[in-house]
């Protein structure tokens, strides 16, 4: 990644997560994370500073041969939501991250608000 680049990631990724922690603490954290070849997602209690559950594409309930694309962004978004209210967890923040909600990051948090994860 290029520094310019870079920087504008960490700038996003800086601004999204000071919208989180000014908001309401109560609720539970689902942060994001995209790589070239997985698509990662947690629920974090920040209160206590520990992940509840987490779900990805590299785990077997989602199937490891899958590519990283669209299709399996969307297995992960209701596997998390599947877990999360296996967990009691019915709302959460959305913590993207430095990424763009664009492509696999928006299929995912669509995936979850159509199983019953609302944020």
């Amino acid at each position: 990644m290029s520094n310019k680049k870079l920087n504008l990631f960490k700038r996003r990724r800086l601004r999204n997560r000071n919208k989180i922690k000014s908001a309401d603490n109560k609720r539970i954290r689902m942060s994001i994370h995209r790589s070239l070849k997985n698509i990662y997602v947690q629920l974090i209690d920040d209160s206590i500073g520990s992940t509840i559950t987490s779900a990805s594409s590299r785990m077997s309930a989602v199937g490891k041969n899958l590519k990283n694309n669209m299709e399996t962004a969307k297995l992960v978004g209701k596997e998390i939501a599947e877990r999360a209210k296996k967990s009691g967890i019915s709302e959460v923040y959305f913590d993207r991250g430095g990424f763009l909600y664009h492509g696999r990051v928006k299929a995912l948090a669509d995936a979850a608000r159509e199983n019953g994860l609302k944020f």
